[in-house]
């Protein structure tokens, strides 16, 4: 199975500088004028999408608008606490703004940043080991 998750943004050329800047890379296939397509895994990918094209799929609904409302908050596994600061840094140093505190439960560790178009993006580690099977 695979996931595509549709992000509506301002201005395409901003997002894919800021989300280069974090290492993801784009399937040009899946990018236009008004649309990038961002892999983030072998089955994941973000459909990021002006917001005229987003509004074709919206079926006559308002689009969120991310200063105000949130419509998806994106958590992201990394391998290491480490990791979870580096991929922080990164973004901040791209023009991300931090959006809460970071949280540390001792067997999870989250941090989380608001992109340019205002999304939300956590960043987190956890202890597999802590999981019950």
């Amino acid at each position: 199975m695979n996931i595509f998750v549709n992000l509506a943004i301002e201005d395409v050329d901003q997002s894919r500088q800021f989300f280069s800047a974090l290492g993801f890379t784009f399937e040009e296939q899946f990018c236009t004028e008004d649309t990038l397509g961002m892999r983030l895994s072998d089955a994941a990918m973000v459909m990021l999408l002006r917001h005229d094209k987003f509004a074709t799929f919206l079926n006559g609904r308002a689009r969120a608008d991310t200063g105000k409302a949130l419509e998806t908050l994106t958590a992201i596994q990394l391998d290491s606490r480490d990791e979870v600061d580096r991929f922080m840094g990164q973004a901040l140093a791209a023009g991300g703004a931090e959006f809460r505190p970071a949280e540390d439960h001792g067997f999870m560790y989250g941090r989380s940043f608001t992109d340019p178009d205002g999304h939300v993006w956590e960043p987190f580690w956890f202890d597999s080991t802590t999981v019950a099977a």
